[in-house]
């Protein structure tokens, strides 16, 4: 993967959301804790089936990440490791990236999509990437506005998952997906 000033912005960006308990690294716990925090702000519990999905997806995603990103084996990926994972092809191509991230974002929407419609409100996007990503509630907003291009006042999965795709594989700074994570300035 070609590593553009601009994409390096979004993993730094990126990194930064997965550094839960904001140490300047990516670890195990971090997963455990944004899974938490989710459950908590959609409140299911240790019993919820949804957060047992969510939990088991993140536990999976943070082994991937680790099995290809921590250089050193020291059980934790540093900002650079995160990138040259990038570089050496971790996502490889928007398909691949596609069939690995939909169940997670699938997981995802179990719990936020409170109603089961499909779609999700502003205040269930701020809900949730607060939580998950620490996302300033503005940001969220900001975010939410963007994707919600039909301004029915609702996204759905597959705006998300657009906005993702667009997020690692789009180097315009205008689309929604580079607005994702909020500003790259902030």
């Amino acid at each position: 993967m070609e590593m553009t000033h601009f994409l390096e912005r979004k993993l730094a960006r990126r990194f930064r959301t997965f550094d839960s308990d904001n140490d300047g690294f990516i670890a195990r716990n971090d997963f455990e804790l944004s899974v938490t925090r989710m459950g908590a702000a959609f409140g299911h519990g240790s019993g919820s089936p949804e957060l047992a999905r969510l939990t088991e997806l993140s536990l999976g995603l943070w082994a991937h990440l680790a099995s290809v990103a921590d250089a050193d084996a020291d059980g934790r990926i540093t900002e650079q490791e995160y990138k040259s994972a990038f570089a050496a092809g971790l996502l490889v191509t928007s398909e691949s990236f596609d069939a690995g991230y939909r169940p997670f974002l699938t997981a995802i929407m179990a719990l936020v999509d409170e109603d089961g419609d499909g779609r999700i409100t502003e205040d269930q996007q701020v809900r949730w990437t607060g939580a998950l990503m620490d996302l300033a509630e503005a940001d969220a907003k900001e975010v939410f506005r963007r994707l919600d291009v039909d301004g029915d006042g609702f996204i759905t999965t597959e705006d998300l998952l657009e906005a993702i795709r667009e997020y690692y594989f789009n180097d315009n700074p205008d689309s929604a997906g580079s607005w994702l994570l909020g500003s790259l300035d902030a």
